[in-house]
């Protein structure tokens, strides 16, 4: 009787042995699979992390832009510690959307033609019949603590001119290989010289006029081979101007 138990105990103690071994085995060779195919332990999970969302920075350029704009179209319309005196010329600034130019006229006179962004296709500059209400120079932008001083970085670039459109108006930009193409927010960008150059000639109460189509106006402005004047209707306030083709 004794053997026999003895026997039985020894049996009992090798198939522990075994099995004990057939569960390491089983465990080392899962962790070689792992570390071979790069599977991951299914009762491991990753701990999720938070992170901020990014913008894109060009979209962050554009914002910065579009809010420049409409912090400057809000400039009150300076004021004047003395009366200035009463202008005898008569200025108009006229634009071609499709052309992407400008064009400035003193007493109905063709002065010089500039070059200009306008609005993207998503977001188009405005037609009709204007006036220049505000005009700042080196405008700084400041919005929800962030400051750009004028210089390269700023959106405005070095002159602002508001058109009596909200949020709308012809500025400067910090990319100037932008004018002359469809860029914009729907203002007109002009190029640091030019700019600079059309502020100084022109005043607030000057009429603006914006044409999304060619026609007489913007064919005798702006096609430099025509060669003969023409007159016609540039505003609602029928202001006839003569313009000889440059």
């Amino acid at each position: 009787m004794r053997r026999l138990v003895g026997i039985s105990v020894r049996g009992t103690a090798v198939t522990t042995l075994l099995l004990a071994g057939a569960v390491y085995l089983a465990a080392e060779a899962k962790q070689a699979m792992t570390r071979r195919y790069g599977l991951s332990q299914p009762d491991v999970q990753p701990i999720p992390v938070s992170r901020p969302a990014q913008q894109p920075r060009q979209k962050l350029a554009t914002s910065d832009e579009l809010a420049a704009e409409q912090q400057a179209s809000q400039l009150p319309a300076p004021t004047l510690v003395k009366p200035a005196p009463k202008d005898p010329h008569t200025r108009q600034l006229v634009i071609s959307i499709p052309d992407r130019q400008l064009a400035l006229l003193e007493d109905s006179e063709l002065v010089k033609v500039y070059p200009v962004a306008v609005g993207a296709g998503e977001t188009p500059s405005p037609e009709g019949d204007f006036t220049i209400i505000n005009h700042a120079v080196d405008p700084t932008y400041r919005h929800e603590g962030k400051e750009i001083a004028p210089g390269k970085n700023n959106p405005l670039g070095t002159r602002w001119m508001g058109l009596s459109l909200k949020g709308y108006g012809i500025h400067g930009t910090n990319v100037q290989s932008s004018v002359g193409k469809a860029a914009s927010h729907g203002c007109f960008r002009m190029k640091k010289k030019d700019v600079e150059e059309l502020y100084s000639k022109v005043q607030v109460g000057d009429t603006v006029t914006v044409r999304g189509e060619r026609d007489e106006l913007t064919a005798s402005l702006f096609d430099s081979d025509t060669d003969a004047a023409v007159t016609v209707t540039a505003s609602k306030t029928d202001v006839q101007i003569l313009a000889a083709s440059n």
